[in-house]
């Protein structure tokens, strides 16, 4: 045993004394509902302070499949010196270590995020964009929209779920899940295009995407593979790409390119219906595309939004959430009154890796104290790393599936400036 794997081993015997009349009624509530008077661990023993507002525990959770470990950051929304932003490598399509993202962009801890476009198997000789599947605001600005359902890398969407749902923290400071769909238009001289996609790794069939600078140097022809119902569908025949340059368009070609995109540039990619439109343009013809993520419940602009789905809504589980399939899970819960975050990230060492299945994140998460809770990527993505106070860098708390941090395209991370 190392002395690593000692110490965490001993701070989880500890964490499980600690939590063991919490443990029990999780235990319970893993079985089917939360029992009644179950109380959240919010404040119980065990949560260390990182810094102001931001704690950290760990703790075991028997599971119906064996015992799952828990590492949960509690942060605190109210305090005037914590946010949450998108922890992210610089682009769109691009991946970093979660512990290398929280010390490049000054986090106290950080989570992993999405699920991405991890693989191109289907497509050979297709380059894996690496981005991630759902809507992404990092400081107030929209980086990306969401692709179709049908092309999610990830499990199963529960039952009325979709690729544009997604948790966010306002410019109130309260968290919330939400869904953010784009809102967008190519305006030609010869008509008003709808926009189908903002700098994702697929575009609807028959439409046309836009990327910015924000995309980073990856291939774009991943766009315009698959369908809208089945991701592994062959690429297009079918395409149009079109380099807008200060409102003009200022080059054309007929396969998606790739490389670094300029300051002040938009690349269109239409595939079928979307390249027969984009084809009409000319070159030095004024070109302008507008586009916007919007919000399907609140009114109150996002800070922060990153892709997953809902599993707990109203303090209720989804309809139909997977209670069969157990594995290494990230999540994160939100209290009733949105000032408060919880997030989790399961242990991937080999005597915990039989992890927790959807359904018992959800009743997991209610422990917790969450009202609502939504999941992120997991398997050999659930990374949570965190600094020691006084500590410069941050270390991995829990033991990532994989024996070594995935690089991922984004996370969630946690500031306090205090």
């Amino acid at each position: 045993m190392t002395r690593r794997t000692a110490r965490r081993t001993g701070r989880a015997r500890t964490a499980l004394t600690v939590f063991a009349a919490w443990s029990a009624l999780t235990g319970a509530a893993l079985a089917g509902a939360a029992p009644a008077g179950a109380a959240p661990v919010t404040g119980a023993p065990g949560f260390s302070r990182l810094a102001p507002g931001v704690g950290y525990t760990e703790f075991d959770i028997p599971a119906a499949g064996g015992t799952a470990h828990a590492h949960v950051l509690d942060v605190d929304l109210a305090d005037p010196a914590v946010s949450v932003d998108l922890l992210t490598p610089g682009a769109v399509a691009a991946r970093a270590t979660v512990s290398r993202l929280t010390d490049a962009q000054g986090a106290v801890a950080g989570v992993n995020g999405d699920f991405f476009n991890i693989t191109e198997t289907q497509h050979p000789g297709v380059e894996a964009t690496g981005a991630s599947v759902g809507p992404a605001v990092r400081g107030g600005r929209a980086l990306k929209a969401a692709v179709p359902d049908g092309q999610r890398f990830g499990p199963a969407l529960p039952p009325g779920t979709s690729t544009k749902d997604v948790l966010g923290v306002g410019t109130d400071r309260r968290a919330r899940l939400d869904s953010l769909a784009l809102d967008g238009s190519v305006q030609t001289p010869q008509a008003r295009l709808p926009l189908g996609g903002l700098n994702q790794y697929a575009l609807p069939v028959g439409s046309v995407g836009a990327f910015t600078a924000d995309w980073g140097q990856a291939s774009r022809v991943r766009a315009t593979c698959g369908t809208d119902t089945d991701r592994a569908a062959p690429c297009s025949t079918d395409t149009y790409e079109v380099t807008v340059r200060d409102g003009k368009v200022a080059s054309a070609a007929d396969t998606p390119g790739g490389g670094a995109i300029a300051a002040g540039t938009t690349v269109l990619v239409g595939r079928e219906a979307g390249a027969q439109q984009l084809r009409k343009l000319s070159v030095g013809e004024k070109v302008v595309v507008r586009h916007r993520l919007v919000a399907a419940a609140s009114k109150t602009p996002y800070r922060f939004a990153i892709g997953g789905y809902p599993v707990l809504r109203g303090g209720q589980p989804l309809a139909g959430l997977d209670d069969v399939t157990a594995a290494v899970r990230t999540a994160a819960g939100v209290s009733a009154d949105g000032k408060r975050l919880w997030l989790l990230a399961l242990d991937g060492a080999p005597e915990f890796r039989s992890g927790l299945t959807i359904a018992e994140v959800a009743a997991a998460m209610k422990q917790l104290g969450s009202r609502d809770a939504f999941s992120l990527d997991g398997g050999g993505s659930t990374t949570l790393a965190a600094r020691e106070p006084g500590a410069s860098t941050s270390t991995v708390r829990n033991h990532p599936s994989g024996g070594a941090e995935r690089p991922v395209p984004n996370g969630i991370g946690v500031f306090s400036q205090a």
